[in-house]
């Protein structure tokens, strides 16, 4: 059985970038007679709220999304992606990083390096991976907080060369110049990359359809896989909707959410079809939807 999921994350109500996912994630089941699963993705619990998690399914069930089986809550899951982390530790794949936004902006500005303020979390020079055995046992003894980074060149070792296939069948290798992710945060124990390696082999997906702002983790997430031991599901990135100035559709750029177009009488017979047929070629496709 073919299998896809859409899963967003309770932070604030969903916008039109969310429901066009969506909306791409149920034509594509139906055109393949596969299933589409939910998943509310609310591991982060200091942005997460459940009331949002509960609007965001009224809105879905709104907008015409019908899903099969139960929905996935990940705050439901975290044992077994805690068991997933502890896997990885044991196998000497990942190290604790004591490293602050502060120290790790510092490190890259000293190797002359400028990345923009929003990709800085991502960029990482290596500073724990160099510390001995010795010298993390006494960091974690006396106390100090960390994450849990993967450690690229020994997990690339491990499992040799590795590669993703898009929708078109063309497989994409990955690079052993990965950066070394955050999979083990600070605040909530869990990152985004381990728990949706998780749920994916858990629910056995086969195919993720999502934005392509995620294309740059799909090497992460199957070098993940690998590592665990999970089947690798097809992966279709879609382009984005963005707004008059070219930009992505977000919230923190007024994109409008399902919310605000159903309680001012908007259609969702007319978004759903204007979505789907004009998609990334009309700015704004739900303008004037309001009765």
């Amino acid at each position: 059985m073919l299998r896809t999921r859409f899963a967003p994350s309770p932070t604030g109500h969903l916008h039109v970038g969310n429901a066009y996912s969506a909306l791409l994630c149920q034509q594509w089941a139906e055109s393949h007679q596969a299933e589409l699963l939910l998943r509310i993705e609310d591991i982060d619990f200091n942005r997460c709220r459940p009331d949002f998690a509960a609007d965001l399914i009224e809105d879905l069930e709104w907008l015409g999304i019908r899903w099969q089986g139960d929905i996935l809550y990940q705050s439901r899951y975290l044992e077994t992606y805690t068991q997933a982390l502890e896997q990885l530790r044991q196998d000497g794949l990942i190290y604790p990083c004591f490293c602050t936004r502060r120290d790790i902006q510092r490190e890259i500005e000293n190797a002359g390096l400028a990345p923009h303020a929003e990709d800085m979390p991502e960029v990482y020079p290596g500073t724990c991976r160099m510390f001995s055995a010795e010298q993390r046992r006494q960091r974690i003894a006396d106390g100090s907080p960390f994450a849990w980074r993967l450690d690229v060149q020994a997990a690339m070792q491990c499992v040799g060369d590795v590669s993703w296939q898009d929708g078109e069948g063309c497989c994409h290798a990955v690079h052993p110049g990965l950066n070394d992710a955050v999979i083990g945060r600070k605040d909530i124990g869990i990152s985004y990359h381990l728990a949706v390696v998780v749920d994916d082999a858990v629910q056995g997906i086969t195919h993720v359809i999502r934005g392509d702002d995620l294309r740059s983790s799909t090497g992460l997430h199957r070098l993940l896989q690998a590592l665990l031991g999970f089947l690798t599901p097809i992966y279709l990135h879609h382009a984005l909707l963005c707004n008059e100035a070219g930009e992505r559709l977000a919230k923190r750029n007024g994109a409008p959410s399902l919310r605000e177009l159903r309680t001012s009488g908007a259609s969702a017979d007319t978004l759903r079809r204007l979505l789907l047929q004009r998609g990334n070629e009309a700015p704004a496709p739900w303008a004037g939807l309001a009765g």
